[in-house]
């Protein structure tokens, strides 16, 4: 049976071009740095993203902490966002891995404000932690996207205090198509920044750090620490250098059919959607059911082959993606309203 999956975009599957280079791609071993499918992915990631040098890392989380591990040291604090993925959504690996506090900040929606961030900058102080990293997501969790001037003035501010940036751009391609740029125009205002080719891109496996090249050498000796040497992974590296070059361009699609899908949501009755928020391919929306109907809600979809998560926070998230065509949001949408008037 084909489902609809409108969990995350992290359920897209390898295109079949993908399949086939993936299929015949040559490889060595990437631990000894002789795995060509990989080196050229590493070295037209760096040159798609405007860095020194690119690093291929199993995933996204990887990527962020290998980008903290490696520009902070053990004492020191972090300032990100409090609704980041690196403060939610990773273990609390950075104070594992990394021995750094983080120093949470809430930003009106998410979208940073490089004058607060500059006011809980660390003094000298010998009871304080020195700040030695911020950190930046672009395309927000929240499905907004961060504007260029936002984050050309954090950096601005960061490089004032001799302070790194590094930025979270799991979902980077998907904020450069909502703001009509190159994806060089936000990673020139990080020194580091971590991309997702998993999600939106396709790619069935990995993500990239980029960076200057003496950073990303720290970053490959620390992901040989944490098991993430991978030999012959030019078989995975293929399907992702499929993603970074071939795919940025389609999604333009799935933001289009994220809007489309917000704005039919919003038509039904009971349904509440954030469409200020649809920037990229994110809709979230409250219904007006009680909290019993919300919780069976997935499993009442499942049986009409479509996938949904559970409300987070009295909230639905629906993303769309390459494998959601026009008609299954169209489906999901009589299903919904079948439930809804039921």
């Amino acid at each position: 049976m084909r489902y609809i999956d409108l969990r995350s975009d992290t359920v897209t599957q390898p295109t079949e071009e993908m399949r086939l280079a993936m299929a015949n791609a040559p490889v060595g071993d990437d631990v000894y740095g002789d795995d060509p499918t990989v080196n050229e992915l590493e070295a037209t990631a760096a040159r798609i993203l405007g860095k020194e040098a690119a690093l291929y890392v199993t995933s996204g989380t990887m990527g962020n902490q290998l980008a903290v591990m490696s520009q902070t040291k053990r004492g020191d604090e972090v300032i990100v966002s409090r609704d980041c993925h690196i403060m939610v959504h990773e273990v609390g690996a950075a104070a594992v891995l990394s021995g750094v506090t983080l120093n949470p900040l809430s930003f009106p929606n998410g979208v940073y404000d490089a004058a607060m961030m500059e006011k809980a900058i660390r003094s000298d102080d010998i009871h304080e932690p020195p700040t030695t990293l911020m950190c930046m997501e672009n395309a927000l969790a929240n499905g907004r996207v961060v504007p260029l001037s936002i984050m050309r003035d954090v950096y601005a501010m960061a490089k004032r205090h001799n302070i790194n940036v590094h930025l979270d751009g799991a979902r980077l391609f998907n904020a450069a198509t909502a703001l009509e740029t190159d994806v060089k125009a936000l990673t020139a205002y990080c020194d580091t920044v971590s991309c997702c080719l998993s999600k939106g891109l396709c790619a069935p496996v990995g993500s990239i750090l980029a960076g200057p090249k003496e950073t990303v050498l720290r970053a490959r000796k620390y992901r040989k620490m944490l098991g993430g040497g991978m030999r012959q992974c030019g078989i995975i590296a293929a399907g992702a250098l499929c993603a970074i070059t071939e795919m940025p361009d389609r999604l333009k699609e799935d933001h289009e059919n994220a809007r489309y899908l917000a704005e039919k949501l919003q038509a039904i009755r009971g349904i509440e959607v954030a469409l200020e928020s649809v920037q990229i391919n994110m809709v979230f929306c409250k219904i007006d059911k009680p909290l019993e109907w919300q919780a069976s809600l997935p499993a009442a979809m499942l049986a009409h082959g479509v996938k949904i998560g559970g409300a987070d926070g009295g909230m639905f998230r629906f993303v769309t993606n390459r494998d959601v065509s026009r008609g299954d949001l169209d489906y999901f949408l009589e299903k919904l309203q079948e439930r809804m008037n039921g």
